[in-house]
């Protein structure tokens, strides 16, 4: 603890000894099994959150809430993606080096980290990912936001990065994900609802099987039909 009480004055340092300091009280099962949560385990559920999130809208609500729903989907993981890239130039000029290269005494539980420490890209990533996912479904948006705060935890507690790495994380993974949301949504929708126009596609947006009236016109989408091409002609035509 020796380096906490020489960077006492600081509170970033301060609170990631704190932290990390529980990696050491722990025994050595949890911090194994926090290795894998902090670096691939989260992430692993974020990706089973979006599918079933997926799976749900494409069963609930009209054929409008699908299409939009489905729409903020796909904007989910292209958001981390683009904070990703974003990520890099700031890494580049920041060049704040890792927590256990400046500080004694970490218990460090994954090795071999070279690169720059701010910001953490597992908090961007999956920070973006769930403010991405709140868009689409507020119900499964907060759960994955509870993910990615739990994966900001994590990796301080591995000790590879510092507190203020994952703040900057999930500022940068939200502003990313809001900021850009009314541009991409604004692209996306019309590629979505071509694809619930197509035979092939239209499962991808809205299941067969969904109860409760499609309502194709409300968004300008003819309803697939698997009989022959797709019209949009609606059963009140069909009566005139």
């Amino acid at each position: 603890m020796a380096g906490l009480a020489s960077d006492g004055a600081n509170p970033d340092v301060s609170l990631l000894y704190d932290i990390n300091g529980l990696a050491k009280a722990a025994p050595p099962w949890f911090d194994r099994v926090m290795e894998f949560v902090g670096e691939y385990g989260i992430m692993l559920g974020m990706v089973l959150v979006v599918l079933w999130c997926w799976w749900s809208v494409r069963r609930s609500g009209t054929l409008a809430d699908s299409v939009s729903a489905v729409a903020g989907l796909v904007w989910a993981p292209l958001a981390a993606g683009v904070a990703l890239l974003v990520n890099i130039p700031i890494r580049g000029f920041v060049e704040r080096p890792r927590p256990f290269n400046d500080h004694q005494g970490l218990e460090v539980l994954v090795a071999g980290k070279t690169d720059f420490s701010f910001v953490s890209d597992h908090a961007t990533m999956a920070m973006a990912l769930g403010v991405g996912l709140f868009v689409a479904n507020r119900k499964f948006g907060l759960a994955a936001i509870g993910l990615a705060l739990t994966e900001g935890f994590a990796r301080v507690y591995m000790g590879v990065h510092y507190p203020t790495d994952v703040i900057g994380g999930f500022a940068l993974g939200t502003a990313v994900a809001l900021l850009l949301a009314p541009v991409a949504l604004a692209l996306l929708t019309p590629v979505v609802s071509a694809v619930a126009r197509s035979r092939r596609g239209a499962p991808l947006v809205r299941s067969r099987k969904a109860a409760g009236p499609q309502q194709p016109e409300t968004v300008g989408i003819p309803e697939p039909r698997l009989g022959g091409p797709a019209t949009g002609t609606t059963q009140n035509d069909l009566a005139a």
